[in-house]
């Protein structure tokens, strides 16, 4: 605290130009976070939520690359892979998540490494990353992909040896 003679010395003029800028600052840094409702504000109703991504990171943890530019255009599938199906080589020049519905689905790199989703899990896939992927088990594997491109690009590229450019 200060003490009134400090106070009393400070000039008031110079210092009323800090009220405004604290709130004004202040409201940049806390309004955001006080509209970010991840349960769209139900949570009274029963509404629940869970987060099953959030990652600035591939699964095979390379960072992300940035969006591209031009209109943003985003495709959501559903894929059913039947048991043991392995697909062909591709590659995705978008960023892309999924959700694995139904099954264990086992992806992997040109470089051999791999990472096995199940049921219930979501991933942040690899992007301009040639890889395959393979439906586990003795059922078909069900997923949810949401890709998040522009206009005019594609979703999967397939390929049979060339590593897309990063």
């Amino acid at each position: 605290m200060f003490h009134r003679s400090l106070l009393g010395r400070l000039p008031v003029n110079r210092c009323s130009w800090l009220t405004p800028l604290a709130l004004i600052c202040l409201c940049g840094v806390l309004v955001p976070e006080a509209w970010a409702h991840d349960d769209h504000g139900a949570a009274g109703l029963g509404v629940e939520v869970r987060e099953l991504a959030n990652s600035s990171k591939e699964w095979d943890g390379r960072t992300l690359p940035p969006y591209p530019s031009g209109q943003p255009q985003v495709k959501v599938l559903r894929i059913t892979i039947p048991a043991g199906v392995r697909l062909p080589l591709h590659w995705h020049p978008v960023i892309n998540a999924a959700v694995i519905l139904k099954g264990a689905l086992s992806l992997e790199l040109a470089d051999g490494s791999r990472r096995t989703f199940g049921e219930g899990e979501a991933l942040v896939e690899v992007v301009n990353t040639v890889h395959t992927g393979q439906a586990l088990g003795d059922g078909p594997v069900e997923l949810v992909v949401f890709y998040a491109g522009v206009q005019g690009s594609p979703t999967t590229v397939l390929t049979t040896t060339a590593q897309p450019l990063r």
